[in-house]
């Protein structure tokens, strides 16, 4: 059996109705006919969506067929003992050409007990943002459940929750549990659990091509939701050249912002996981025991983990990577 390499993946495109063309325009990306194409996913072991290699001798298999033959040299034995051929992180691109609706995500805790699935915590990382565009992130007040009801009867749900204008860079925690949406004009990558369970709470009163009102999951957001007011909801962080910088940590996920403008060495001798690199503006090379791949702009490269020493060159004057993985 010939050994694991950096490995690319061919995107899994979304047509989103509030889709539009930045995935194309600005991560030069082609997702052809699509009219809206509103996702890229990356990476994914999502059921109906798994991520197939597109480079070298493994150019074909898909994620799932990997992890049965590579097991723990793929992903560390402690991720495959815990979550076998199930990939444990989904990594995608977002163009919303309009506002998303008002959703929340359930915890582990309620998923396995109502979908006997993972709960959802994630994260984002704005790539582009038009003049004036906005997230929204949690409350602006406290709220309590009677009152997130009464505005949501009196469609006034908007009123109680907090929006924050955005820029490039800008990085934003989602734990399970909090409200959030991706405004109209912001193109971002979102960092996940593997779970596709979403409870839409609020969609502005819009109705589909046939005149219906969309779906909402008003009962089940209930107890999903985390009432809490929290002081600051954006991550604050500085980039520092050439070094690794902290933008999120949970159990689920630790990222990384990476700027490099020299050649650095990175040892994950004692991480026990795979590393992921999103490439989020300029060239890198990347080089391994296995040999050198390139990654630019809008591309995503999964680093298995019996590959524990990789150097990171940059091929343009400047590179930013997202830098992703378990534990550490």
């Amino acid at each position: 059996m010939e050994g694991l390499y950096p490995l690319k993946f061919t995107p899994i495109f979304k047509d989103k109705i509030w889709g539009g063309n930045k995935i194309k325009s600005i991560l030069g990306k082609d997702f052809g006919n699509l009219p809206n194409c509103g996702e890229s996913w990356e990476l994914s072991g999502v059921e109906d969506n798994i991520s197939v290699v597109s480079n070298g001798y493994l150019a074909g298999n898909s994620l799932e067929e990997l992890l049965e033959i590579y097991m723990g040299d793929l992903v560390g034995d402690h991720l495959f003992e815990t979550f076998g051929t199930e990939f444990p992180l989904l990594i995608k691109f977002i163009d919303a050409n309009d506002n998303l609706s008002i959703q929340v995500h359930p915890d582990d805790e309620l998923a396995r007990k109502r979908h006997e699935a993972n709960g959802k915590t994630e994260m984002w990382y704005v790539l582009q943002a038009d003049k004036g565009s906005k997230l929204q992130v949690g409350f602006n007040q406290e709220v309590d459940q009677e009152l997130y009801l009464e505005k949501l009867e009196k469609t006034e749900l908007t009123d109680i929750l907090n929006f924050e204008e955005v820029q490039a860079g800008d990085v934003y925690f989602i734990p399970a549990g909090r409200v959030h949406a991706i405004g109209k004009g912001i193109l971002l990558a979102e960092i996940q659990q593997t779970s596709d369970i979403t409870y839409r709470i609020y969609d502005y009163d819009r109705r589909d091509d046939k005149g219906n009102l969309r779906e909402l999951h008003t009962d089940l957001a209930l107890d999903a939701i985390d009432y809490t007011l929290y002081p600051e909801y954006k991550t604050q962080y500085e980039v520092k050249p050439n070094e690794s910088v902290e933008l999120a940590k949970c159990r689920y996920f630790t990222t990384n912002v990476l700027e490099l403008n020299q050649t650095i060495d990175k040892d994950y001798n004692k991480l026990d996981s795979f590393v992921i690199f999103i490439c989020l503006d300029g060239e890198v090379n990347i080089e391994t025991e296995s040999g050198i791949e390139t990654i630019q702009k809008g591309e995503t490269i999964l680093i298995p983990a019996s590959l524990e020493h990789v150097q990171l060159k940059p091929v343009s004057a400047t590179a930013r990577l997202l830098e992703v993985y378990v534990g550490g």
